[in-house]
């Protein structure tokens, strides 16, 4: 694979500005000029619609800017392609993340694209859901699979820990998630009852799926809403704030005042009280700062919340929540989550209501995995 020292960054086609990297390691950023009189800025807060070349200050992503970080696979599809960096005999801790970028090419969430890309990989033979899943097993045993190439095409841009194909079904985009050995058997079934849950609670949730499975309770599936007729620009809050989600420094409180300063939408920071709501009494404490995306309109120059999406029982760094709610991680409940409808200025009376709306669904319909854990 051939070094690149950089990269221009692709929006429908369109030229968004040139990453190149410094003496120091890091990877600046400069608008094309034709985007600075046509187009957007990408990171409101960190790359504001200017010629100015622009160098991270904060080092949380590998010397990247947030937005081009959340290009880059993790977790699982970090795996799959350090796995088939070292098959071909090259040292991932050979890679930058420039390179990193390089390699993502087109294929990343979001609407941003790489230009050149640096890996090409044929189509291979098709693979049914429980086929893959099996071969994900393996890998996460770290044994060798014949179709690694593949499992990297259809899953080296994801990220999340758990093991996911990006797959086209009926001409849309969706994202299938397989069981990690320690999860339980029904883990599809309880993300799909979760996200159904979500939607009765009110809050914006994309279209799922369960798939069926020979081998479990089967395979759940969301249709991805960063596509479409086209692709949507994305970007979570971690990377708008320019840090790390493996760090849990984010409380509700604050991105419910981010909310509010890139929406200008009452609407929306209803939303996200719901989306709090529901994560404390259904005991989603993975809720960091990555689980929260904003998407770019570009037809109406806004921006809104993604709908909401990587809800299950879950846990966090020390049993805690990612996110605290007005300053507690560890047991948050009404008492929070009134102090928090205090500070964002939203009727008293209405979010009392709401809260007690969504306790009470949430223990109905999600009981099961809430008195079995």
């Amino acid at each position: 694979m051939r070094t690149v020292k950089s990269l221009r960054v692709i929006y429908h086609g369109r030229t968004v500005g040139t990453l190149a990297a410094t003496r120091e390691g890091k990877v600046a950023f400069q608008y094309d000029e034709q985007w600075i009189l046509n187009g957007f800025s990408i990171s409101p807060f960190s790359l504001p619609l200017a010629s100015n070349v622009y160098v991270p200050v904060k080092d949380n992503f590998e010397g990247l800017f947030g937005v081009f970080a959340d290009s880059l696979p993790d977790g699982w599809g970090r795996l799959l392609v350090d796995r088939m960096l070292r098959k071909n005999g090259i040292s991932s801790d050979q890679i930058t993340p420039l390179e990193r970028l390089g390699i993502v090419g087109s294929t990343g969430m979001g609407a941003l694209e790489y230009v050149p890309e640096l890996l090409s990989i044929a189509d291979g033979q098709n693979m049914s859901f429980d086929e893959m899943s099996e071969q994900c097993r393996q890998i996460m045993s770290n044994k060798d699979v014949e179709d690694l190439d593949q499992l990297v095409k259809l899953g080296g841009s994801s990220g999340g820990a758990r093991p996911k194909a990006l797959v086209s079904i009926d001409k849309e985009d969706w994202i299938i998630k397989f069981p990690l050995s320690m999860d339980p058997q029904d883990i599809g079934e309880e993300e799909f009852d979760y996200m159904k849950c979500a939607a009765k609670c009110g809050i914006d949730v994309p279209e799922v799926r369960l798939f069926t499975s020979e081998l479990c309770g089967g395979y759940f599936g969301v249709r991805r809403f960063d596509r479409g007729i086209c692709k949507t620009h994305m970007v979570s809050v971690g990377a708008m704030l320019e840090t790390s989600h493996r760090y849990p420094n984010l409380d509700y409180n604050d991105i419910i005042k981010l909310t509010y300063i890139l929406t200008r939408d009452d609407r929306q920071v209803e939303e996200i009280f719901r989306r709090m709501c529901f994560n404390v009494f259904a005991h989603n404490r993975d809720d960091h700062s990555k689980n929260f995306s904003f998407l770019y309109v570009e037809d109406q120059s806004e921006w809104r919340l993604s709908p909401a999406y990587d809800l299950t029982y879950s846990q966090s760094i020390g049993g805690e929540h990612a996110t605290s709610v007005n300053g507690n991680g560890r047991d948050p409940g009404m008492k929070e989550i009134m102090e928090v409808t205090a500070k964002c200025g939203l009727s008293a009376s209405w979010a009392k209501q709401v809260a007690e709306s969504i306790d009470e669904t949430v223990s109905c319909d999600l009981r099961k995995y809430l008195h079995e854990r």
